[in-house]
């Protein structure tokens, strides 16, 4: 008698997710450590992952040439003949470099970009978390793991996101606004505009940088100058904001994780005890000092009133996917006898649109806490990015 067959259940198509890092931002080193966090968590089972790599010069690697800049091999991406280049179109050289490494990653059943199902653009800092990527993705009608081009622009640029923070009536410290050219053209009369509106000590920060990058400081007017200076070095755009405490006095530094599109939903907060006097790009990758307290000791109203800013600012700048908003609390002043405590004040400093996202970051361990572990966290991600693609499919754009 023969067995009766049974029909296969065809095996699951596995999505083909792009995981891209690098690029030409001071954090590159940090996007590397994303990346490789990442491609260590991902489950295979699930996914066909393609590793793409852009080098510090902007050169676009294939994923055998993106492997070697994660494990150090700084070796040159692979050029196309001149002869494949398309005539008609005059491109600088970088552009035009930049042309020929993309079409390198052409593939036999067309580009690579082409068939990938979503990518995840671990990319911190200028040209890949400030909407320029976000920008080429949405050209070529690619879903993709993060905010769109204005969460990601507005994200990225501080004196824009201050002003969407103050429509939003979001709490935010004391700041000044200028640009390089005014700083340059008149260091007198801009000391004189800080020293007017805010009081010492301040922060000196270039307006378009992540990772503390840029950021000083500020004790006194000896220190203003050199701080202008660096900040400068990095961006047009620069912000003066007052510090929290006042002199001797440090602000607890705490931070929340959103997750989510239309309806973000905020982590537990967490609190960063920073090994320097505060929490700057050493603090945050070159030291063992600092201390992370997840959850955060905080009141529940505190803790309720925080998360709730968090969502709001996440709104306010328009973002999806993910986001890490970081928070500054005065510290707590003891009360002089017979006398109520002042509540303590709380400022929204930031957002940071694509956060680092090693497994032992603020971001994943965030949620950790909150009971989605890292490799589930890549998962909604990947699932955010897809809703997001597919939600912008119901958009018309011509009329015919």
């Amino acid at each position: 008698m023969k067995k009766k067959q049974t029909a296969k259940t065809p095996a699951k198509k596995k999505l083909r997710i792009g995981i891209l890092f690098g690029g030409r931002s001071g954090e590159h080193e940090v996007s590397l450590l994303s990346a490789a966090s990442i491609l260590n968590a991902i489950d295979r089972t699930k996914y066909e992952v393609i590793p793409i790599g852009i080098t510090k010069q902007g050169q676009w690697l294939t994923p055998t040439e993106a492997q070697h800049l994660l494990e150090g091999d700084t070796k040159p991406a692979p050029v196309l003949p001149k002869s494949s280049k398309p005539k008609s179109i005059q491109l600088s050289a970088g552009a035009d470099l930049a042309l020929q490494n993309t079409a390198a990653l052409a593939q036999k059943n067309g580009s690579l970009a082409q068939s990938l199902d979503v990518i995840f653009p671990v990319l911190h800092g200028t040209f890949g978390e400030d909407g320029t990527i976000q920008g080429l993705f949405e050209l070529a009608d690619i879903a993709y793991v993060g905010s769109g081009v204005l969460g990601s622009a507005t994200g990225m640029d501080k004196s824009a996101m201050k002003q969407l923070f103050a429509a939003a009536g979001l709490p935010q410290t004391p700041h000044v606004n200028l640009l390089r050219s005014e700083w340059k053209a008149d260091a007198k009369r801009c000391t004189k505009l800080i020293e007017k509106n805010l009081t010492y000590p301040v922060f000196v920060k270039p307006a378009n940088l992540g990772s503390s990058v840029g950021i000083s400081k500020v004790h006194d007017r000896t220190e203003l100058a050199p701080a202008m200076d660096l900040a400068a070095g990095y961006d047009r755009k620069l912000i003066i904001e007052q510090g929290v405490g006042g002199p001797g006095a440090k602000p607890r530094e705490l931070e929340v994780a959103v997750l989510g599109n239309d309806s973000p939903e905020a982590s537990v907060v967490g609190e960063i005890v920073p090994g320097a006097e505060f929490y700057d790009y050493n603090a945050k990758y070159h030291s063992a000092a600092s201390l992370p307290i997840i959850p955060a000791v905080l009141s529940e109203s505190e803790s309720s009133q925080i998360r709730k800013m968090a969502i709001a600012a996440f709104r306010a700048c328009d973002c999806a996917g993910l986001a890490r908003v970081d928070f500054l609390m005065e510290p707590a002043v003891q009360a002089r006898k017979n006398k109520k405590p002042k509540p303590t004040r709380i400022y929204v400093n930031e957002i940071n649109t694509m956060p680092g996202f090693t497994s032992i970051s603020m971001y994943p361990k965030l949620w950790e806490a909150t009971g989605v572990p890292y490799k589930q966290l890549i998962d909604h991600l990947i699932a955010l990015a897809a809703e997001r693609h597919q939600e912008k499919q119901q958009t018309t754009f011509s009329r015919v």
